[in-house]
């Protein structure tokens, strides 16, 4: 038998494969319309062991483990195939289907908590998403959250991951404290430039301050400067304006070039940034569920039974939906033995029927769940 003798015998088969699986679908069917009629469970792991066990014996001892493999994609196709039929109304959908109804705008002039001062990237970002919204400025991302809760701000902006230095982990951290919305993103680039005083010179700066992620990002130029002392700083527009108000010529700060017209600054050197490409994603958190018509990302927390491939099983769902998982972030729960809570991002919008079902049966198997919002990233 050569190649193609071989490959015809092949699609031969698949033809059969697919014409059995069918088959058993169909009685899937019937099994979840069963169980939805005796209030029965889709999840039966004794059944599940049976059937894994039969087929590994059948396949015999060189394929058992792939037969395994095989039989347990097929059973979660199944399962979620019944949780689909099986899934109802939930307080989640039911908020979901009402957004859809009546929120589709974005407020046009908000009032926006911002961490930093005036000229910070997050400031960017906010005026980038909200081009008529009025800035507050605050001192840490937690009185953002406590800011946009207690409604005296409609929007918080904040910074979710940069390109270089990953998450920033203490915004996830607070993700878990505070119920909100995401309503809106963005994905800044970041441009660094060395800012000083009017007319001084690099070979005159001997000191320089900003923010110490920043510090980080412009690496490759403060090694090639060895003597230029190094301070951290609480933000990177806070040292520019720092370094206005100092009566030392030889200040300098890491800051973005809005920052030098703000605070009357020149730019000793432009773009010092050591990757070449540098991006920061933004997010804006509402107490509103805000679903627009251009939405087109969603982002979820949950937590995973502390068990072999649960979350293989929970990518599962997402395949059958042929869900492009964007993200997937994990986070340390305190006080549990090495068990996290997972951060997902995927692109769809709830227009679709099939995305809220998933996203309700998982607020419905996950002890923790949390849909954090759908919505369009600039």
């Amino acid at each position: 038998m050569d190649l193609q003798e071989m490959r015809l015998k092949i699609d031969e088969i698949d033809e059969q494969i697919v014409s059995l699986f069918k088959a058993r679908m169909n009685i899937v069917h019937g099994v979840a319309e069963y169980k939805r009629q005796n209030n029965l469970s889709v999840l039966h792991t004794g059944r599940e062991k049976q059937v894994l066990d039969r087929v590994a014996a059948l396949a015999g001892a060189e394929l058992a483990d792939s037969t395994r493999f095989l039989f347990t994609t097929i059973m979660d196709l199944s399962k979620a195939q019944q949780n689909n039929q099986l899934t109802g109304t939930s307080p989640l959908s039911e908020k979901i289907s009402h957004a859809l109804q009546v929120n589709k705008e974005l407020p046009k002039t908000p009032v926006i908590a911002c961490q930093g001062v005036d000229g910070a990237y997050s400031s960017i970002a906010a005026r980038k998403m909200f081009s008529e919204g009025k800035l507050h400025f605050h001192q840490n991302f937690a009185d953002i959250f406590r800011c946009v809760k207690n409604g005296e701000c409609e929007i918080g902006i904040l910074p979710i991951e940069n390109s270089t230095a990953g998450s920033v982990n203490n915004v996830y951290d607070l993700m878990k404290q505070y119920r909100f919305h995401i309503v809106r993103g963005l994905k800044l680039e970041v441009s660094h430039c060395l800012l000083a005083k009017r007319g001084v010179s690099l070979d005159e700066i001997t000191d320089i301050y900003s923010h110490e992620q920043a510090i980080s990002q412009c690496e490759n130029f403060l090694q090639a400067h060895p003597n230029i002392r190094v301070h951290l700083y609480s933000n990177t527009a806070a040292a520019a304006r720092f370094v206005s108000e100092c009566g030392d010529r030889g200040v300098a700060a890491i800051a973005s070039r809005e920052c030098a017209a703000i605070y009357h600054l020149d730019v000793v050197l432009d773009e010092i940034k050591s990757a070449e490409r540098n991006y920061t994603r933004f997010i804006a958190i509402s107490n509103d569920m805000i679903l627009t018509d251009d939405a087109d990302k969603m982002s979820i927390a949950l937590t995973l039974p502390h068990e072999a491939g649960s979350l293989y099983k929970l990518i599962t769902q997402f395949s059958m939906l042929e869900l492009n998982l964007t993200k997937l972030e994990s986070r340390p729960l305190p006080d549990t033995d090495f068990e996290f809570l997972f951060y997902f991002d995927f692109s769809g919008n709830l227009a679709n029927e099939q995305i809220i079902k998933l996203l309700t049966r998982l607020e419905q198997q996950c002890e923790y769940f949390e849909f954090l919002g759908n919505y369009h990233e600039l």
